[in-house]
């Protein structure tokens, strides 16, 4: 299980945000984090049994940054990849935002550079999805979770209803993602 919380001083965006997430992704329970210390998310996350911790970051009012930690002893210890964000369109903001289905899956674009094959293959394997090719995924799954490039070929990854090809979000855009990640 997963636990998906927020930094402490969450905007409503994202708060929305983290709703999408939850309702995209299996296995995660979001919880308000409220005044919630580092150490005390750690102890919420084994109260719940989870062993991973997604907290999405406040940048200028909005979603800034995707962390992720595994929960151990001693507390949450990040683990790579650390996303940055340039920009997420929510679901509602998307024609076909208002499903609430789970991705099953995680795809990346035949296009895609080996970088954001490396985000998608960690992502995979620290959200429990496995990572199979585009059409393999189309004929065994309805979800993906699909990393692509936009038109100014900026990494993102967005869910996609399979059988239709469509959009349903949220999508997310990386500005930068970093590989070393410090305690």
């Amino acid at each position: 299980m997963i636990l998906l919380t927020t930094s402490r001083r969450p905007t409503g965006r994202i708060r929305t945000f983290c709703r999408d997430l939850a309702n995209s992704i299996p296995n995660v329970v979001r919880v308000n984090r409220g005044k919630m210390s580092s150490d005390g998310v750690a102890e919420k996350a084994i109260e719940l049994e989870a062993d991973h911790v997604i907290i999405v970051d406040r940048w200028h009012g909005g979603p800034g940054k995707i962390n992720l930690f595994v929960v151990s002893s001693t507390g949450l210890k990040p683990v790579s990849p650390l996303m940055l964000l340039s920009a997420i369109c929510l679901r509602r903001e998307l024609k076909e935002g208002t499903r609430r289905v789970c991705s099953s899956v995680v795809t990346v674009a035949p296009e895609a550079s080996s970088n954001l094959g490396k985000v998608a293959g960690c992502l995979s394997q620290f959200l429990g999805l496995p990572l199979q090719s585009f059409d393999e995924a189309a004929e065994n799954h309805r979800v993906s979770m699909h990393f692509s490039f936009d038109s100014k070929r900026r990494s993102q990854f967005t869910f996609l209803l399979l059988g239709r090809m469509v959009e349903i979000g949220p999508r997310v855009t990386l500005s930068k993602v970093i590989w070393e990640v410090s305690s």
